[in-house]
């Protein structure tokens, strides 16, 4: 019997002991990097969204934070099955080789342009708001409004592209997640104190249910990033907040994925909470007068507003540089001079200009967001994880509850795609 329990001391002391790092990212940090990966400009257009598809498309804004939570965990899964899989683009290619690589680089980086062009306008919108009937004259040409703001905007943006080492700016826009809980406040103040009321009743059901998907698909596209917040939780150090000391792998293993589980939960509903409030005070603000940001429908005497405004107007500017860092980086690793400091600078310069010109041709903030979420983040949220789990998880294929949920998810995520994509181009052209 001794010999018995020494024997399976051995066998346990021969086991695969996970390393105990000395540095990542503690639960808490982590659910914080979820949170700011979330909690962006959408929430600036939810209410917008919610008065195009009346008080019922509520109920989509939840159907769309669930089924995005589970394409989260998908991708965590397609992980599990190879240790080198660090990235996004990473599992594209563990499923589809070399192409699906690209197929999910072009979707992330273009996703990622497009957001920063929505820094532009949201800047010049909100800008024009503050300080009307501003402009300057440059080389002959008088240059006024919004343009004005969006080219001033650059401006001052371009030099802290050049960072080689966005740490700091990073940790800045962090802070993107307090500024949305006080966006909320704001705007909440302006209703229940600044004497705007909550007088509008609104509709169940409107007929702009289209753009309300597209729109509510862009507030949950951190899947991007979604990856590299799952790797950073693989440590077992990180786990002492959820759960006890663990000497097997297999319950490492199981303390590891249950851990990005709920970090992915927390996330999701904490941002939900966030959208729908907002969504909710101002449909019953504004009703059907509702613009594509709701801080363009704040009284701009208001103090309430002006911090509203002020807090928007902040969060761009911290976060373009750590936006377009990827792509440039991107450009860069293709190139044979790729450590030239010069070549580098020009690179960044030339995203920066680039997408001035996008949003000075195409200024139109709830348009463009409703193509980026119909378009981009319906692909990258909900129809390539499930595609990439699929393909690199074989028992996934087999009859089951599971397989009619993915396969579900992907029809749904079609129709949105497709319709919604319509929609949106066709709007934009209309506006142009």
């Amino acid at each position: 019997m001794e010999c018995q329990k020494v024997n399976e001391v051995e066998r346990q002391n021969q086991l695969p002991q996970p390393e105990v790092p000395n540095r990542g990212t503690t639960f808490l940090g982590t659910c914080f990097n979820g949170l700011n990966a979330l909690s962006g400009v959408g929430i600036l257009s939810i209410p917008y969204a919610l008065s195009q598809g009346g008080w019922l498309s509520l109920l989509l804004l939840f159907l769309v934070a669930v089924l995005c939570w589970y394409t989260g965990l998908l991708l965590r899964r397609c992980m599990d099955s190879d240790p080198l899989i660090k990235s996004y683009p990473d599992i594209g290619e563990r499923a589809f080789g070399y192409k699906g690589r690209t197929l999910v680089s072009i979707f992330m980086y273009l996703e990622l342009y497009l957001v920063a062009v929505e820094f532009l306008i949201l800047e010049g919108d909100n800008l024009d708001k503050l300080f009307p009937n501003t402009g300057f004259k440059f080389a002959g040409l008088y240059i006024g409004g919004k343009k004005a703001f969006v080219l001033l905007t650059a401006l001052v943006i371009l030099p802290t592209t050049w960072l080689k080492s966005l740490g700091m700016l990073a940790y800045v826009s962090a802070g993107g997640v307090m500024a949305s809980v006080l966006l909320v406040g704001c705007v909440l103040w302006v209703g229940a104190v600044d004497g705007v009321g909550f007088h509008e009743n609104g509709v169940l059901l409107n007929g702009g249910l289209p753009t309300t998907l597209s729109l509510f698909t862009f507030c949950y596209c951190g899947h991007a990033v979604f990856p590299t917040l799952c790797n950073s939780m693989k440590d077992r150090s990180q786990f002492s907040k959820v759960g006890s000391y663990v000497e097997t792998e297999s319950s490492y293993n199981w303390l590891s994925v249950n851990a990005t589980m709920l970090v992915l939960l927390i996330c999701f509903v904490t941002s939900t909470i966030t959208y729908g409030s907002m969504a909710v005070l101002g449909y019953l603000m504004y009703g059907e007068y509702l613009k594509s940001q709701v801080t363009l429908n704040l009284p701009i005497r208001k103090i309430g507003s002006k911090i509203a405004i002020y807090t928007t107007l902040i969060n761009p500017l911290t976060k373009y540089a750590v936006i377009t860092a990827p792509i440039a980086t991107a450009i860069e690793d293709t190139l044979v001079f790729r450590n030239s400091r010069y070549l580098s600078i020009l690179i960044r310069t030339v995203i920066v200009i680039s997408t001035v010109v996008v949003a000075l041709t195409i200024p139109f903030f709830g348009y463009v967001m409703a193509f980026i979420g119909a378009f981009l983040s319906v692909t990258a949220s909900m129809l390539l994880p499930c595609l990439c789990y699929l393909r690199i998880d074989k028992s996934a294929k087999r009859f089951g509850l599971e397989l009619v949920l993915i396969v579900g998810i992907l029809i749904v995520g079609s129709f949105v795609g497709i319709i919604g994509t319509y929609t949106s181009i066709k709007q934009i052209v209309k506006h142009l």
